[in-house]
């Protein structure tokens, strides 16, 4: 291989993995620096053994209802909450225990064109596939 070949090959590798750094250092500050707000609330989910673990998330609501999403690549509490659908919820006027309801299909679409996000935040979240969960009182 040629030099300008490999240098036509390294530049675009410098720049990918320059882009996948910034993707891990703002997901990892974001999970130490987790704003809270009243847009944020606690959730808690448990794990196999029943071990809880809460996490700040962001506060859907729509109508009546109560929704979260995972809107980044770092999502045990999402995993941990398809195993187990009991979650506890503490936030700005919500307390109480729910069942975690994965959305698809037109509730889907309509939960995630009402709480959209914008290209710079997919942008800089490495563009992860957004999951969302209706939380049901019970």
């Amino acid at each position: 291989m040629s030099p300008k070949a490999r240098k036509l090959i390294k530049i675009p590798a410098i720049v990918l993995v320059a882009y996948i750094a910034i993707v891990v250092l703002f997901e990892t500050l974001l999970g130490f620096y987790q704003p809270a707000n009243q847009s944020m609330m606690i959730i808690t989910t448990y794990g196999e053994s029943g071990e809880p673990h809460p996490r700040v998330v962001a506060r859907l609501e729509s109508g009546e209802e109560l929704y979260v999403a995972a809107n980044h690549w770092p999502r045990a509490w999402y995993r941990q909450a398809i195993a187990n659908p009991r979650i506890d919820v503490e936030g700005e006027g919500i307390t109480g225990t729910y069942t975690a309801v994965p959305l698809a299909g037109a509730e889907f679409d309509r939960i995630n064109a009402e709480h959209a996000l914008g290209p710079i935040f997919r942008f800089i979240t490495g563009f992860p596939p957004r999951r969302l969960l209706r939380l049901e009182p019970q």
